[in-house]
């Protein structure tokens, strides 16, 4: 996928030496270590990529671990610069989860780091190939075929107008249940002596995801059109699950420039396909997408890829804000 700001890799090998240097210079052995694999007060120590993992860590792990997240609110997941002190963090976890294809910076200190459980994600559900740019005629209809050829996980970088493995799974419920699953038991790993409660919580939040997967089939099983317009071309997954055509001003890269070619494009799929609405996100610029808007007269609105969680987000956690991005969906394709 397309990322802006990668980390030179001279960089990154010296902040992760430092970080390892430190933690040797503390003795060799983390306080996790010396509590037997729980640090943080006798707590597991949990350390998450970014939102959708930390979401995952906190409700199945609950009251029984300390959650780190590498990505503070509002900052741009991709985006993300690792500081030599999280580097540490990452060696002193006793589980780490992250979603490999998403954070450049993250998969190579990950993979530069020893000691922690290491949770990839991508590794706990089926990655599929969605186009990175629209235009590129791929089809989120319901003919799609679920179970047809999938790129092997591993956060291949995607170039616009290619196809790659999209790592945006959380914005399926249904996958993201999966994921939900593995976290799950490789919680219960870490931490047997509290496996009856992981499993507990577990089994209550992919009931919950199940409500969603629910309340999102019937609330856009009969629309005007199917058809929307976003920014970011996130939602590759969710246009799959429930019958969608995704049209992307950008790529996987939120804030790459389209075309002229590619506007002229979306201002003919918006007139015939009875498009009201360009989605734009609360991480990403608007401009571009308020410029298509005003240009061919449709309105507004945000559809969050729930990357990160802010003042601005329209609910206080993933469960919110994707009903939030329901109904917002539901206004603008006409939804019956």
């Amino acid at each position: 996928m397309n990322v802006r700001r990668l980390i030179p890799a001279t960089a990154l090998a010296g902040a992760v030496t430092l970080g390892l240097v430190t933690l040797t210079a503390c003795g060799g052995t983390s306080d996790a270590a010396d509590q037997g694999g729980k640090g943080s007060g006798g707590k597991l120590d949990v350390v998450a990529s970014f939102y959708p993992m930390q979401f995952l860590a906190e409700r199945i792990g609950g009251d029984h671990v300390a959650v780190n997240t590498l990505t503070k609110p509002g900052v741009e997941p991709h985006d993300l610069e690792l500081k030599p002190k999280q580097i540490g963090e990452l060696g002193e976890a006793d589980v780490v989860l992250y979603l490999k294809g998403i954070q450049p910076a993250v998969d190579e200190a990950i993979a530069q780091s020893e000691g922690p459980a290491k949770v990839d994600a991508a590794t706990l559900t089926t990655l599929e190939e969605h186009g990175t740019a629209a235009g590129d005629g791929h089809d989120h209809g319901g003919d799609h075929d679920h179970g047809g050829d999938h790129a092997e996980h591993g956060g291949e970088e995607a170039h616009e107008g290619e196809a790659g493995a999209d790592p945006h799974i959380w914005l399926d419920p249904v996958k993201y249940a999966e994921v939900a699953k593995g976290v799950g038991a490789a919680l219960e790993k870490a931490d047997p002596a509290h496996a009856a409660d992981y499993k507990k919580n577990t089994e209550a939040l992919t009931r919950q995801l199940g409500e969603l997967n629910t309340s999102f089939e019937t609330g856009l099983k009969n629309t005007a059109t199917r058809t929307f317009i976003t920014t970011h071309s996130a939602f590759g997954y969710l246009a799959e699950r429930y019958h969608l055509d995704q049209e992307g001003i950008a790529g996987m890269d939120p804030e790459s420039e389209p075309s002229p070619a590619r506007i002229k494009e979306l201002q003919d799929i918006a007139k015939k396909d009875k498009v009201t609405t360009v989605f734009f996100e609360t991480l990403a610029s608007d401009k571009t997408a308020k410029t298509l808007a005003e240009d061919t007269g449709l309105k507004t609105d945000v559809l969050d890829p729930l990357e990160g969680i802010t003042d601005t987000s329209k609910g206080k956690d993933y469960i919110e804000v994707m009903r939030s991005n329901l109904a917002a969906l539901q206004k603008a394709l006409g939804a019956k």
